[in-house]
């Protein structure tokens, strides 16, 4: 048992009913999941983080959930679950499950029998008067009308920060508390490796009727994780909290200062940042996220990413950095979503141009944290516009440029999203089968970057600094320090060609190794005048002398 495995993990986001259909009723599933756990093995992935998999009516992909033990019908059964866990560990590959349990669906149970006056009313949050806040607080502003909705069986008012059929659930109970605790321990007992938790601000908030800024009991995030490693050593919490910098910190330690709380979190400022920065081709912000990052704890982690199941979120940039953004990456009003995100996928926002693709991944993939790869994204797959809202990247994944993407035998009208059929990433042109027998396709670029990865432990385990020496405003130079090593990165985000000149950490090392670029460059022979192209990197490994 390893219970830093994840500060090393190579971790794979994917909706298991659009990734492979195992019976051709136009769903994906998890025997279609277990049939391409050889490819994600190849890829390099250790660790897949499945969205969720509970019974659902499907109002809300999946997060409107009516059981949490369950798994839903239109997936396959426990029996499938316990297969998949059993097939991926023989691989190396763990397994991460949603927890959603801020909420649940309006039709689960325990709402039914809050609504009819049952012993669970008191697992909701109600409010006989009409609360103050009403019209404040939404998720989805243009979606949502509300906070609090009139519920007339009841004759009060029921709290949801998310859609009005999703009641949410009063964490000041302490039922509803020790709930949450066995839903963890009956996964983890199946074997699942941690869980991802969606929207953790909105679970610890102590809601108060005509209060926004109510409390959070952080404690519970204590309380959380020791019966989670209790049940599993190993087990890890990852959690989704977009929220300010200075509060960043509260999620992982308690207030004496000690790693009580979450093992990991979302790095949402990184994410802004380095999407601007891409934007922008501009170093500068991406300078400022390495200086302003909080320390954190030993034992603590960040999760970088680039895209995920949502929209790319730009709420913590200002408005002239959104514009910047919008402008360079979603010119269109269609490709807008709720005012502070884009909802399209990095392949298209790039314009299919595979330098600037491989920067930034290269970029995600070297600076702190462990990386998270969403399905698709290691082919280039773009998205469809033409979805509705999030749903616009949740299209099926693109396996071949046969029927239906290799996806599904099913019928094209019975798919459970259309596969992209039109434009350049249309899955004629866009597809794992066609990028596996190229060897210069993106895929394969994917696998050889995430191996070296995985062969330079100094990245994930060690520190990650800038280095202060004198580019051009596109070039960042970053390192990781760490027991085996230092690794220098240097990436270009302009088009324009640079040199970068580190002859000032010439005394560190007696050894140079580089491991990865973008192009073959001259041998190394110091540290002085490094080429770099436009939008290269370059990864380099020091051997350090004795002296230093």
């Amino acid at each position: 048992m390893d219970p830093r495995w994840y500060t090393e993990a190579v971790i794979y986001s994917l909706d298991v009913d659009t990734y492979a259909d195992s019976n051709g009723d136009g769903i994906g599933d998890i025997r279609g999941l277990i049939g391409r756990l050889d490819y994600l093995s190849r890829l390099g992935v250790t660790c897949l983080w499945l969205n969720p998999i509970h019974p659902t009516p499907g109002r809300d992909d999946g997060y409107d959930v009516t059981d949490f033990y369950g798994v839903d019908p239109r997936l396959g059964s426990l029996g499938d679950f316990a297969e998949l866990l059993y097939r991926a560990k023989n691989l190396g590959i763990k397994v991460m499950i949603d927890l959603v349990v801020n909420h649940t669906s309006d039709e689960h149970p325990w709402f039914r029998e809050a609504v009819a006056g049952g012993p669970k009313k008191d697992w909701y949050i109600w409010s006989a008067e009409e609360p103050s806040d009403r019209f404040q607080g939404m998720v989805f502003p243009g979606e949502q009308k509300e906070t609090w909705t009139w519920h007339k069986e009841v004759q009060a008012w029921y709290y949801h920060r998310f859609y009005d059929f999703q009641p949410d659930l009063n964490i000041e109970n302490p039922e509803v508390r020790d709930e949450i605790k066995r839903i963890v321990a009956f996964w983890l007992q199946l074997g699942v490796a941690g869980f991802r938790m969606d929207a953790v601000p909105f679970i610890i908030e102590e809601t108060e009727p005509g209060n926004q800024n109510s409390p959070k009991n952080f404690d519970f995030l204590a309380e959380l994780r020791s019966h989670t490693q209790w049940r599993r050593g190993d087990a890890i919490l990852l959690a989704e909290a977009n929220v300010e910098p200075d509060e960043l910190k509260r999620y992982f330690t308690d207030d004496g200062g000690a790693h009580s709380r979450l093992h990991m979190l979302f790095d949402f400022m990184l994410n802004g940042r380095l999407v601007l920065a891409l934007a922008r081709g501009d170093a500068e912000q991406l300078i400022d996220a390495l200086r302003d990052t909080p320390k954190l704890p030993d034992g603590a982690q960040w999760a970088t990413f680039l895209r995920n199941h949502d929209e790319i979120d730009l709420s913590r940039l200002t408005a002239e950095q959104r514009a910047d953004v919008f402008e360079e990456f979603g010119p269109e009003e269609r490709m807008k979503l709720y005012d502070r995100g884009i909802r399209r996928r990095l392949a298209p926002m790039m314009k299919g141009d595979r330098r600037r693709l491989e920067l930034a991944y290269s970029l995600q993939f070297t600076l702190r944290g462990t990386p998270v790869l969403r399905y698709g994204d290691e082919i280039g797959m773009g998205e469809d516009l033409s979805q509705d809202g999030r749903y616009a990247i949740r299209t099926p994944m693109q396996w071949s440029g046969a029927r239906n993407a290799g996806f599904s035998t099913a019928p094209s009208k019975d798919l459970i999203r259309p596969v992209v059929s039109r434009g350049d990433f249309a899955f004629k042109k866009i597809n794992v089968d066609d990028a596996r027998h190229d060897r210069g396709s993106l895929l394969n670029w994917f696998e050889r970057m995430i191996h070296t990865l995985r062969e330079s432990p100094e990245v994930g385990c060690g520190t990650c600094t800038h280095v202060d020496v004198p580019v051009g405003r596109g070039v960042l130079v970053h390192r990781a320090d760490g027991a085996a090593g230092t690794m220098l990165f240097l990436h270009n985000l302009s088009a324009e060609p640079s040199t970068v000149d580190l002859s000032s950490l010439r005394g560190e090392a007696e050894e140079l190794n580089q491991v990865f670029a973008d192009q073959d460059y001259e041998p190394l022979d110091g540290l002085k005048d490094l080429a770099l192209t436009g939008y290269g990197y370059r990864w380099i490994r020091l051997r350090r002398s004795a002296a230093a």
